[in-house]
């Protein structure tokens, strides 16, 4: 950038926000950086005490950092996003519409990698609403090399690293185990949790089907669900490794593929994942996610309604960071778990 009296600056860039203060009346942004000087500007500049300013000097392969955060946006950005005002050199991305965030973390850090380039985002595969700031790129310097843009670019190879995928409404039916609920000895509590986590997540429940602790009962109880036509089934109750928890071998025998029993995650280290012979998947849910507000089940959840097979390798991954800290006032998914 350059130094130059007002009185030439008609036709130049601006290369820092101007502030303008009238006592009673207003006080912000009078011109902001990126402007482009006009004839009628320069009576208004010299009155903020503007006899010299700062602008930006056009320089063959260099890039003002307004243009560099447009063309990050343009190789960076995927589907599912929209992006507001450049403000101070900086595009916010945000959620075009309720879903999952999905950041390529292995490209992110190559892309800021290269140095003066900043890239931030959320935690990838955090459900999102629609409006909120998921995030942000710029390059650090007022001005950049193309060259270090085009190599952003060749690093890339055309890969989108920031995308919001949109989550299925699913139709769900419960299975839940346990002579003590069937024979009516204790009232059913899981059934309404369930419910207040589908609402929260546009998904119905098709019903609920209570089964004494029998593996038969509960394998056809699994399979009536599964041909009545449901998108999933959850199964809860019998999932821990005493001898009369049967749900997880009633799982088994109806001829899911069990991906896991078990997790690195607490709560829900007796978790189970399967899915059935056409894809749709089975839980088994334990005790836990009627009991804590944030489990392992609301970390799988939502990537499966984004469409996603969830596989070992992701379960294992949840070990890093995978303890809730079970905090007085829980503040997820605004903290450290699951991610």
């Amino acid at each position: 950038m350059k130094c130059i009296p007002v009185q030439e600056a008609v036709g130049s860039i601006l290369c820092h926000d101007i502030t303008q203060i009238l006592p009673g009346e207003f006080k912000g942004r009078r011109f902001k950086k990126g402007h482009i000087i006009q004839e009628e500007d320069i009576q208004v500049l010299l009155s903020l005490g503007k006899d010299n300013i700062y602008v930006w000097e056009n320089l063959p392969g260099m890039v003002h950092e307004n243009d560099a955060a447009t063309f990050l946006k343009d190789i960076t950005m995927g589907d599912g996003l929209t992006f507001g005002e450049i403000k101070e050199g900086k595009i916010t991305f945000t959620a075009a519409h309720d879903g999952l965030l999905k950041v390529d973390a292995d490209r992110l850090f190559q892309l800021n990698m290269l140095g003066e380039i900043s890239f931030a985002s959320l935690h990838n595969n955090l459900p999102v609403k629609k409006g909120e700031a998921v995030a942000g790129t710029r390059v650090i310097p007022l001005v950049i090399d193309q060259k270090k843009l085009d190599e952003a670019k060749k690093l890339l190879d055309g890969h989108k690293i920031i995308e919001v995928k949109p989550m299925k409404s699913f139709n769900i039916g419960i299975v839940t185990t346990g002579s003590e609920v069937y024979y009516h000895r204790i009232e059913d509590k899981f059934g309404p949790i369930l419910r207040g986590k589908m609402e929260a997540y546009h998904c119905t429940v098709a019903g609920q089907t209570f089964v004494p602790d029998d593996k038969e009962m509960i394998e056809a109880a699994i399979k009536d669900w599964l041909d009545k036509g449901v998108d999933m089934v959850f199964c809860t109750g019998g999932m821990s490794v005493d001898p009369d928890d049967l749900t997880p071998s009633a799982i088994r025998d109806t001829g899911c593929e069990i991906i896991t029993y078990g997790t690195p995650v607490l709560p829900g280290a007796m978790f189970l994942l399967s899915y059935y012979t056409d894809g749709r998947p089975v839980l088994g849910l334990p005790g836990c996610v009627m009991h804590s507000k944030v489990t392992v089940f609301d970390l799988i959840f939502p990537r499966i309604l984004a469409g996603e097979k969830i596989t070992m390798a992701d379960i294992a991954a949840f070990g890093h960071g995978g303890l809730c800290s079970n905090c007085a006032e829980c503040h997820y998914p605004n903290c450290h778990f699951g991610k």
